[in-house]
């Protein structure tokens, strides 16, 4: 990034997120606000992934089928992830990482905004794999992101900060996730994810 793009004035939404996440650290220093931008992009990433294990019930009913056949939005998550991670880590390897973050972003708004509108078991479980396509775009670049942010000496707890959006989508997300859809339903729960990566 030029030092021009540097001193620019503040901006707004996914772009100027990625845009400080491109820039280089501080000699000696993490640059913090890009890696919680990152830990932001791994929390979505997590908490899209296990948001609807706490939401079975309300989901199986609105959409006709059981709670079994519900928990298999995570299945086919996962299934996404698993499937698309290589192959597309390959096909993108010469696209910049803020491109590709970006993309992956778009995805969770996508998938997400599509499963709590969705009334259709099948057109959901599509959705849900089409975010675990975006979670294997998003897994493959992340910790190298991260580490680009920073010196060499503390590329470690580089990872550290941006990977700690797991155990806080684990330990916070679910459980928010849980009370919102039980609360106002669980459409709002997959709608707050949208908003959040707009806000990324």
């Amino acid at each position: 990034m030029s030092s021009t793009d540097l001193t620019r004035g503040p901006s707004h939404g996914p772009a100027s997120s990625q845009r400080r996440a491109e820039s280089p650290s501080p000699p000696g220093k993490l640059n913090l606000p890009a890696l919680l931008a990152l830990a932001t992009a791994v929390f979505i990433t997590s908490l899209t992934e296990t948001l609807p294990a706490g939401l079975l019930p309300a989901m199986g009913g609105d959409l006709g089928v059981s709670e079994s056949a519900t928990g298999q939005t995570v299945t086919v998550y996962a299934l996404g992830t698993v499937l698309t991670a290589v192959p597309l880590s390959a096909a993108t390897a010469g696209w910049r990482r803020r491109r590709l973050l970006l993309t992956a972003m778009a995805g969770f708004t996508a998938a997400n905004t599509v499963t709590a509108l969705s009334t259709s078991y099948p057109l959901t479980m599509t959705a849900r794999f089409a975010a675990g396509v975006a979670a294997g775009l998003a897994w493959a670049l992340l910790a190298g992101y991260a580490r680009r942010t920073a010196p060499a000496h503390l590329q470690g707890k580089a990872v550290a900060v941006a990977m700690a959006g797991i155990p806080v989508a684990l330990s916070l997300g679910v459980p928010a996730g849980t009370f919102i859809g039980r609360a106002v339903g669980w459409q709002t729960a997959f709608l707050v994810m949208t908003g959040l990566t707009l806000a990324l």
